[in-house]
């Protein structure tokens, strides 16, 4: 119908329309060159708001097809000088949409809140209850962002409630309001609230034939699923939001290459994962990808055992989130507690853990908690302290069980496993092990596996015999009597961590509890003592 407008009489509404009817169609060359032709008509017409208008939609289509950051900014701030001096209007507020938009892919919420305020008072002043409402889920977001979560999430509950009500009539606005819902339930691992608003904007994108826009949200709920262990699920809806948003609109298929980069990591599918990180660091992805490739980077060099790579992304990725977006640290933290731990140094790992707690406590989901609780027990479990490691270890797969998360409740499932070797429970021990290797084999997760199945063997082949046990001293835990064969063996202690897959500190620890309990003063007493006192090859 455009087209035959424009046949007849080229006007700079019909050729708006146009380039919005392309956007639809994702055609993007038909969009950007209708889009700009109408630009200029405008401007011959001396008509400032058409331009403006036309200027902030063009300035979102580059940065979220092309991932031209530079290119909307001029867009942007074109739209901001043709509006100066004029009264209030829609343009208005579309202008203050498009700011809070980016500054959300920016990670950045002090600009999201004041862009969003703009539009949700301009959306009240004029009744347009669309601009209201979608302001009001930038809001929520970005408060979200902050570590606001319940005033947050009743933000993007009420805008998304707005939708399903019918008050919501922009499709466009009602689907990214939507997005920025499910985005926030990722962010804090509300996987309930995210399963009951995910259907029905599947349905609403069916109902307007919308695929583009619930493409992105895809994404985000792609990564809600792994959390809850279905990673068949995840991984096709994953790819095919890739796959979708490629050829629709490019730079947005960075958030679905980040996050199934990340489930081929757990995979173990390095090659795959490494190639998907690199799509995201190139552009048009990178704009959009903000610096979640860092973290993904991280991760995966977490899982290959380069803790030292692992420490390096991650605080690079955490010096360019704005500091106040606290929810966005969660996941880095996580990470650094890990390498740290792997790396042997669980002082720093402490440190972490203290940040992390500060964050992640006042967020109420299960997930979450279950997450805080796991890594107190890993951190607890890396100083020797495992009782209440155990205790961590316990509510953390109560927490994880609760909420349907199997992968994470298999990973405390051999946390405590560990735990409760070093306090001589050993069937118990083996008990949780296995319970953890059959869930992560049914997952496919090998990292996780291969964890699992080294601590079964250690329970089951590597235990002192009795009569070692007797004669080195009946006041040393399997742990110390361990520690102390391999002493006897002539192994330094970085040697005896990297046997045991201990920490050098919990190594250090060890000795000291055993040179006090048997009245020892040095390393060579020590192992002069183990071969004394048992005739069996391991302490010989």
């Amino acid at each position: 119908a455009f087209e035959a407008a424009l046949a007849h009489k080229e006007t700079p509404e019909a050729l708006e329309g146009l380039s919005t009817a392309a956007t639809w169609l994702n055609d993007a060359t038909t969009m950007f060159d209708a889009g700009e032709r109408a630009y200029r008509h405008y401007l011959d017409a001396a008509e400032r708001r058409g331009a403006a208008r036309v200027a902030i939609a063009l300035a979102k289509s580059y940065f979220m097809c092309r991932g031209e950051l530079a290119v909307a900014n001029g867009w942007l701030q074109r739209a901001h000088r043709l509006l100066q001096g004029l009264e209030s209007s829609v343009e208005f507020g579309y202008l203050a949409l498009c700011q809070a938009h980016i500054a959300v892919y920016r990670f950045d919420p002090a600009p999201t809140l004041r862009y969003a305020g703009q539009a949700m008072e301009l959306g009240r002043a004029l009744k347009e209850i669309n601009m209201e409402m979608l302001g009001l889920a930038y809001q929520g977001l970005a408060l979200v962002f902050q570590g606001a979560i319940d005033e947050g999430m009743g933000c993007l509950d009420e805008a998304a409630t707005a939708i399903v009500a019918g008050e919501m009539t922009e499709i466009d606005a009602a689907c990214t309001a939507c997005c920025c819902l499910i985005y926030a339930c990722e962010q804090v691992r509300d996987y309930r609230r995210a399963a009951q608003w995910c259907e029905r904007l599947k349905t609403l994108a069916n109902r307007w034939s919308h695929q583009a826009m619930f493409s992105q949200c895809r994404a985000y709920y792609g990564s809600l699923l792994i959390g809850q262990g279905a990673w068949n699920k995840a991984e096709i809806e994953l790819a095919a939001a890739v796959d979708s948003m490629a050829a629709i609109s490019p730079a947005q298929a960075a958030d679905g290459l980040v996050r199934l980069a990340g489930l081929h990591c757990q995979q173990g599918r390095f090659a795959e994962a490494t190639a998907l990180l690199e799509r995201a660091e190139a552009p048009p992805f990178r704009a959009l990808a903000g610096h979640l490739y860092l973290l993904g980077r991280a991760g995966l060099a977490l899982e290959r055992g380069e803790p030292e790579s692992a420490i390096d992304l991650t605080e690079r990725f955490l010096r360019v989130i704005p500091p106040e977006a606290h929810v966005l640290h969660i996941p880095a933290l996580e990470l650094l507690i890990l390498a740290r731990i792997q790396r042997g140094q669980p002082d720093r790992a402490e440190a972490h853990l203290d940040r992390l707690r500060a964050v992640a406590g006042p967020i109420p989901t299960q997930p979450m908690q279950g997450a805080l609780r796991f890594a107190e027990g890993m951190v607890l479990a890396a100083t020797g302290a495992h009782q209440a490691a155990k205790h961590s270890f316990e509510d953390a797969l109560e927490l994880w069980a609760q909420s349907g998360a199997p992968v994470q409740v298999a990973r405390a499932r051999l946390g405590l496993a560990g735990v409760l070797a070093e306090l001589d429970r050993v069937a118990a021990a083996e008990q949780e092990a296995e319970a953890a290797l059959d869930a992560l084999q049914a997952a496919g997760a090998p990292g996780a596996v291969k964890q699992a199945q080294d601590l079964l063997q250690r329970l089951r082949n590597d235990q002192p015999p009795p009569t070692v046990q007797h004669n080195a001293s009946p006041n040393l835990t399997r742990r110390q009597l361990e520690v102390l064969r391999l002493v006897a063996q002539g192994l330094s202690n970085k040697e005896i961590a990297n046997r045991l897959v201990l920490s050098e500190h919990t190594v250090h620890r060890h000795l000291a509890n055993i040179f006090t309990r048997l009245n020892l003063s040095s390393r060579a007493a020590a192992a002069a003592y183990a071969t004394r006192r048992s005739d069996h090859p391991a302490c010989s």
